[in-house]
């Protein structure tokens, strides 16, 4: 009887520390969010103020203090975004095995949901029952979609924060929006004169400052943030390693790059043609201050203007991306962490192998070795030499056995380039640019990093960039490497799974994911070596 009297005690107890915990005060205000039992949500809650006119283009401002009760039960809406939908056009004959993969990647960074410029929200998944006395981890996301299109809302946390509960390693977990494509990431001469480049980065760094200053309300602690996103989420989040001249100021202790590394972008003031064509699209052209009109003008009409600029599909030179500003970013990625300007905080950093593929289906023209020389030059190195454009191409051959998806033999020849396409693709912008900052860190600060070969058989595509994502956010190995990471900064903390080891200079070791056995082994970072260096070398000229 007494046992029961206990059980049912706890139970009591239980139902009411998790009830309470639907409620959380911040300043003189009340939020009020679910409880599902295990995880508590506390869904669009305001950051920043907003950003339609007349604040649009201008920096993000944190909200004033709270007031009054507020219902945080529902996501807030997504920023504006490109549409990247008429950049992906898919031949007939596809499998429906690669459409399916396709629609499943598109569908988990385009919104469909409701858009709006009030949109700097954030929304925090935690334990039910903790308090502002518990202390807990907190992991702080950031979503991709090429700096164009994503929101909060496609990411759910609480699979991750129900098994940081299973594993007794209890975490919280943030997310937050901020601004997209032109809103975001305009440039131009104009704009960076007015100091207002690289604002989606900027709305992030200020998400991180209401996190210092509210999390321990929900039972977090402010002290143990762990950055983490993926794709274009990642590379800000590498980005936000670089500015402040590597200084953390405090914000977090560590960061987890799924998919994105630091970005070889250019000035501020390369972005103009993309202005300019702004300014023109939306009849700006004769104003006297072409910035201010495009900061005032009806969504409608810069949306429209913002769409016909191409897309993360069509081509890797983004119109709206970040930039060198000599603020936020004093210099070139490369340069930067080449003079150790770089966040002394432990980092994982990992890509999947056929990271390429996705980003490569819009080039069937490209049919020759002509063609494919023509591609590198307009894309990757507009400031190579034919000789050395040439030698990319001999290591970067037409063979289909060796391009990507990787390992497949001569299968998955899309067309007679696409292989080839794919690889140079993925080692541009993601092997490359993750080795790169991994060599020039691991001497001086704790690094681990990953690749993962899940999902060969999918035809044309493999493991293509975001099929990782469920491993994270549905169930698998790396859901449970981040929550060690995020808990003690080691993905080995209290783990059952197979060791992972330290990166290092001289051991390069990768924790390797595989569809069969061995589903998980340490393998070496050296792949590819030739051609990356040399893809790597040539960025470094560019910048």
């Amino acid at each position: 009887m007494l046992r029961l009297q206990l059980i049912l005690c706890s139970t009591v107890l239980f139902a009411l520390v998790a009830h309470s915990a639907q409620t959380v005060k911040l300043d003189a205000g009340t939020f009020t969010g679910t409880t599902n039992g295990t995880v508590s949500k506390f869904l669009g809650i305001p950051f920043g103020k907003s950003t339609a006119p007349p604040g649009r283009f201008s920096r993000p401002r944190l909200v004033d203090p709270y007031t009054g009760v507020h219902n945080a039960t529902a996501f807030g809406p997504s920023c504006p975004q490109q549409d990247v939908t008429s950049g992906l056009v898919l031949p007939t004959t596809f499998p429906q095995a690669t459409v399916d993969a396709l629609v499943a990647f598109v569908s988990q960074i385009v919104i469909t949901g409701p858009t709006s410029e009030d949109c700097l929200t954030i929304n925090v998944f935690a334990p039910a029952g903790v308090n502002s006395n518990s202390k807990l981890p907190v992991v702080a996301w950031v979503f991709g979609g090429g700096f164009q299109v994503g929101g909060t809302v496609n990411y759910d946390g609480s699979a991750i924060v129900s098994r940081s509960i299973a594993l007794n390693q209890p975490i919280i977990f943030v997310s937050m929006n901020y601004r997209l494509a032109a809103w975001g990431f305009i440039g131009g001469a104009e704009v960076n004169k007015a100091g207002l480049a690289n604002l989606g980065l900027r709305d992030q760094r200020l998400a991180l400052q209401w996190i210092q200053k509210y999390i321990s309300a929900f039972g977090g602690d402010p002290t143990k943030v762990t950055m983490w996103g993926e794709s274009a989420g990642s590379i800000a989040v590498s980005l936000q390693l670089l500015t402040n001249g590597g200084n953390s100021g405090g914000l977090y202790r560590g960061a987890f790059l799924e998919s994105g590394s630091p970005y070889p972008v250019g000035n501020a003031t390369a972005a103009q043609p993309s202005y300019d064509n702004l300014v023109a699209d939306t009849g700006c052209a004769r104003a006297s201050d072409t910035l201010k009109c495009l900061a005032n003008l009806p969504l409608a009409n810069l949306t429209a203007a913002v769409n016909l600029s191409p897309n993360f599909f069509q081509t890797q030179v983004l119109a709206w991306s970040p930039r060198v500003d000599g603020d936020f970013l004093p210099d070139t990625p490369y340069k930067l962490i080449t003079a150790g300007q770089v966040a002394q905080v432990h980092i994982v950093s990992g890509d999947c192998d056929d990271e390429g593929t996705s980003f490569s289906l819009g080039f069937s023209n490209i049919t020759t070795e002509a063609g494919f020389e023509a591609f590198m030059s307009a894309n990757e190195f507009p400031a190579a030499s034919s000789a050395a454009i040439k030698n990319v191409a001999a290591l970067y051959p037409a063979n289909p056995a060796a391009g990507s998806p990787f390992d497949t033999g001569s299968a998955n020849a899309l067309w007679n380039q696409f292989k080839r396409i794919s690889a140079l693709q993925g080692d541009y912008a993601f092997q490359s640019t993750r080795r790169f900052l991994l060599n020039n860190v691991a001497s001086r600060q704790k690094v681990f990093s990953y690749l993962t070969k899940r999902n060969k058989s999918v035809p044309f595509l493999g493991s293509s960039h975001g099929s990782d994502l469920p491993l994270f956010f549905v169930a698998g190995e790396l859901q449970d490497y981040l929550i060690q990471f995020v808990t003690e900064l080691d993905p080995n903390h209290q783990s059952t799974l197979p060791n992972w080891p330290q990166y290092t200079v001289t051991n390069p070791a990768l924790l390797t994911l595989w569809d069969g056995p061995p589903r998980v082994n340490i393998t070496q970072d050296t792949f590819r070596a030739a051609a990356i260096n040399e893809v790597t070398a040539l960025v470094s000229q560019k910048i």
